[in-house]
């Protein structure tokens, strides 16, 4: 097989952990809108039902680290694939089991605790595999999985939806949604068992003919021989720190680990999954539109999430990671303020769309795909998988923060004062993402075209 599509395949198919992730962040978008009034929830408790998962996912990503120097990328993924299928399966029970909040809770948290462990090892594991001159583009395969699964089940929650009426949905139809899931997590689950181990983590096994092997069906033989030996010099220096203990206290190495968490925290708090989570709620209440137009709005929002990110992969190498940061904040912003000021005006109808759409594309081009690919080549090997660990543990409990308040502060007394009409969210998004602004000019690395060797040096 040719070596550049098969090293597309073992990225494709180690992506799929993100395609689990966009399709269950995505099934709950369009499935609470109608569990919370077959449950007949209240603001708070939406949040719970929907931000469990998040605990789930924040547990899942701080056992991902020392599960995947355990067992190796490959297998943890392959367990983070058979809990999104429980996960899928157990809240979408059959309709004539009584089904309780605190079940469809219970099984929220287990696909978390898959979600958590697939978003550490996914991109790790593809950037570990890639070439250094593609590998920015390789690293957001993970992200347009994400985008793909977002839009593959708006697309199914719509079919399902749509074929059903407003009645079925609330008794029924949001079973099925969450149930649709178990088509890609099997083939996820199945496919996983085809790809090869990661050649760093063999290498750090003491497994270098292996390594050597797996380089080799990647890169022609003279590039494989120099990046084994990239490795195993990396991993002597990292042997050799561990003979001296590594103190992640120390100031150097906690500087790293604080500003890769900041920027994976601040992902979150641009306000993306508020507005993947409650789409539809913000569709209906806040933009006015009818529940008839709901899901329809979503697979427009989807589909402006998935071409934007084919843009950010085929231009993360080109200009690199920081243009892509700028460029992207300044949209995220005027999109937000488009949005804003139409609910302060009280003009709500078109330009709060767009509002919405600009967000959202300037998202998938910049936050998006860009922060998984730095969170994956930023770490020195010596504390990759503890640090990325913290980082993604620390972006679940943002995550969870921002979908447990969302619904709070939205239906506050003072979000819908005569002085906010609904635009306070949006207002407070906005700060956070001129603080990403300053993170990225004072603290970020540009790492395009670098091997990952030669990242670690930036901190040295």
């Amino acid at each position: 097989m040719n070596k550049k599509i098969y090293l597309i395949l073992i990225a494709a198919v180690s992506a799929l952990g993100g395609l689990l992730f966009g399709y269950d962040t995505g099934v709950i978008n369009g499935a609470q809108f109608y569990l919370s009034k077959y449950f007949e929830l209240d603001a708070a408790t939406k949040g719970w039902v929907v931000g469990s998962a998040l605990l789930g996912c924040f547990i899942g990503a701080i056992v991902a680290g020392p599960l995947s120097i355990k067992i190796g990328r490959k297998w943890s993924l392959i367990i983070s694939a058979i809990l999104f299928s429980l996960s899928a399966w157990g809240s979408g029970l059959p309709t004539m089991l009584p089904e309780t909040v605190s079940m469809l809770v219970v099984f929220r948290i287990i696909g978390g605790l898959g979600i958590g462990i697939a978003s550490m090892n996914a991109p790790m594991y593809i950037a570990e595999i890639a070439p250094s001159n593609i590998r920015g583009r390789m690293v957001t395969y993970y992200q347009l999985a994400i985008v793909v699964g977002f839009f593959v089940v708006f697309l199914a929650t719509y079919y399902i939806g749509n074929g059903l009426t407003e009645a079925e949905n609330i008794a029924f139809g949001w079973k099925q949604m969450f149930w649709s899931e178990l088509i890609p997590s099997g083939l996820f689950l199945i496919l996983m068992f085809f790809i090869p181990k990661s050649p760093r983590w063999l290498a750090l096994k003491n497994k270098e003919t292996q390594a050597l092997e797996v380089l080799n069906k990647i890169h022609n033989n003279e590039e494989a021989l120099l990046e084994i030996d990239e490795i195993k010099t990396s991993l002597k220096d990292e042997n050799t720190k561990r003979k001296v203990n590594i103190n992640y206290f120390s100031k150097a190495i906690l500087v790293i680990i604080t500003i890769g968490t900041l920027l994976s925290v601040l992902q979150q708090f641009t306000g993306i999954n508020a507005v993947l989570y409650y789409g539809a709620d913000i569709f209906e209440k806040a933009l006015g539109f009818g529940k008839d137009d709901v899901l329809k709005q979503q697979i427009l929002l989807a589909f402006v999430n998935l071409v934007f990110t084919f843009i950010a992969m085929y231009t993360v190498d080109k200009f690199g990671r920081k243009p892509l940061l700028y460029i992207g904040s300044v949209g995220m912003i005027l999109g937000f303020l488009l949005l804003a000021v139409s609910l302060q005006l009280q003009a709500v109808g078109i330009v709060s769309l767009i509002g919405v759409l600009v967000f959202i594309a300037s998202f998938a081009l910049s936050m998006g795909p860009v922060v998984w690919v730095l969170l994956s080549e930023m770490f020195p090997n010596t504390i990759r998988s503890v640090a990325m660990s913290v980082a993604v543990a620390a972006q679940w409990a943002a995550n969870y923060v921002v979908s447990q308040s969302f619904p709070v502060i939205m239906e506050s007394e003072t979000n819908n004062s005569e002085m906010w009409s609904g635009s306070l969210p949006y207002y407070i998004f906005i700060a956070f993402i001129l603080v990403i602004v300053f993170v990225t000019y004072k603290f970020i690395p540009e790492t395009k075209g670098k091997s990952l060797e030669e990242i670690e040096s930036f901190w040295k």
